[in-house]
């Protein structure tokens, strides 16, 4: 994974590149994640997403997917894998 900040965004956030494996290659995402996670932080980790919703603009970038994570108070913390699993697996 690949992170930047969304300097476009209204409330901060990230820009994500997320590798979904071969089928479907690399997507975006704008994820109001800053509370918890600088951009070096989350770089190479598996994150949860929801593919095949309609793409969106979020300050200018594309957002492909939804990265999934737990409200918490001291922000959002992202739900992943214990284990590393194949880019693109599908969620049971």
């Amino acid at each position: 994974m690949r992170s930047e900040p969304n300097t476009g965004a209204r409330d901060p956030a990230l820009c994500l590149w997320i590798d979904l494996g071969d089928g479907i290659g690399t997507v975006q995402s704008s994820a109001r994640i800053t509370d918890r996670y600088a951009p070096e932080e989350i770089v190479g980790r598996q994150v949860v997403v929801v593919n095949g919703l309609e793409p969106m603009r979020i300050g200018g970038f594309r957002s492909d997917v939804l990265v999934i994570g737990a409200l918490t108070d001291g922000g959002v913390v992202l739900l992943a894998p214990d284990t590393e699993v194949r880019p693109g697996s599908s969620i049971a």
